[in-house]
């Protein structure tokens, strides 16, 4: 009987604060207050205690002595306090049922996935749940952060794992559907962690008649948990169904969801048929988006652990260890083969005794995925 968590973005308020907490303690039930500056966890934890000065307040972070973190977070579980202020430690792996109203404060130098995951933590009842995003004036903030915050407070419901993790690569774009670098003070949303977002939002809903009802067997319900390895891609090649191809939000969230599902080439010609068919010929950017399914695939079967394609430069990293067995494979030897004969194809470089395949002047996907195949048909 769990609820969507009510979502609010505030600015830092004594008054909200004050509200929020008494209300809380008033219905015997808890509250997170997260802060990720472990230097003033102190400060916001006697602020608490000044305003409600009934509350039972105490500290949890990383930096603790292990036994005395550990102490504290049981106590809190056990009911002993009623407000826990902490860094986000309590991310996962805290289940607190009585704990129905969580701040985040400073919520705009989360990444969306963090804060969905924080938030995660209270509703966990059949209370009503509360969420409080504190952060600066909006036009304090990056167009970006503004995006990511109306985005976390848009999709509250149950199992909305899977629109943030959309929304996130919408409002990043260029190439985080198939995997890019991480960088900043977000964690970049590859295709592996839109897996895991959506494997959240599923475990959100397992129990819910509805749900079970959606499938026929538990095949078909474990292939949504079934995860494989991905190459990972990190690019400035624009991978994307543009606002101006497809205008509508839901639209795109649904064409995303559609083509992680795709693993096959008849399938994917399909699928490119298809937005075709509706929203007239493919732009540039959704070209790049269907090609770097296939080179995924491509980079797969040619035994890559990662690509890189940046200032038009192809970068194709073989296994770290030298002693892998691919490195003794008959594909190994192929790509050798093909190389030798065809040097202005790519070359093979070493780099701090990585090895790694090179093409310069690489001006879309297609271009890799030409040599690719030739490689293979060798």
């Amino acid at each position: 009987n769990r609820q969507p968590v009510d979502t609010s973005i505030i600015g830092f308020s004594e008054e909200i604060i004050r509200d929020a907490v008494s209300y809380e303690l008033q219905r015997d039930g808890q509250v997170y207050f997260i802060n990720n500056r472990i230097e003033n966890l102190k400060d916001i934890a006697g602020l608490i205690q000044r305003l409600v000065p009934d509350a039972k307040v105490i500290i949890g972070h990383g930096q603790m002595e292990g036994k005395q973190l550990e102490q504290n977070v049981l106590d809190f579980m056990d009911g002993k306090y009623d407000v826990l202020v902490a860094t986000t430690i309590i991310e996962s792996g805290v289940d607190v049922p009585n704990a129905n109203t969580i701040f985040i404060n400073d919520a705009h130098r989360f990444g969306m996935a963090d804060v969905h995951q924080m938030r995660g933590r209270v509703g966990r009842s059949n209370r009503k749940a509360f969420c409080y995003l504190i952060t600066p004036p909006f036009d304090m903030m990056t167009s970006d952060a503004r995006k990511r915050l109306e985005a976390i407070e848009q999709f509250s419901d149950l199992g909305s794992g899977f629109q943030i993790a959309m929304k996130d690569l919408e409002i990043r774009g260029a190439g985080d559907l198939l995997g890019a670098e991480q960088s900043g003070f977000i964690n970049e949303m590859g295709f592996e962690t839109y897996q895991k977002m959506m494997q959240e939002a599923l475990e959100e809903l397992k129990d819910d008649e509805d749900f079970e009802d959606l499938f026929e067997n538990e095949e078909d319900r474990q292939k949504l948990f079934k995860s494989t390895k991905e190459v990972n891609i990190d690019t400035d090649l624009e991978l994307m169904l543009p606002d101006d191809y497809v205008s509508s939000t839901e639209e795109r969230l649904s064409l995303y969801q559609k083509l992680a599902e795709i693993n096959d080439a008849a399938t994917l010609i399909a699928f490119e048929y298809e937005l075709t068919d509706r929203f007239g010929k493919l732009p540039p950017e959704a070209i790049n988006l269907l090609k770097s399914v296939e080179l995924k695939w491509l980079a797969a079967e040619i035994g890559f652990d990662k690509l890189v394609v940046k200032n038009k430069v192809f970068l194709g990293y073989f296994p770290a260890n030298p002693q892998d067995k691919f490195y003794q494979s008959d594909k190994f030897k192929k790509i050798i083969a093909y190389l030798t004969q065809n040097p202005k194809e790519a070359t093979l470089k070493e780099k701090n005794n990585q090895l790694m395949m090179r093409k310069d002047n690489v001006t879309n996907v297609d271009e890799v995925n030409l040599v690719l195949n030739r490689i293979l048909n060798h």
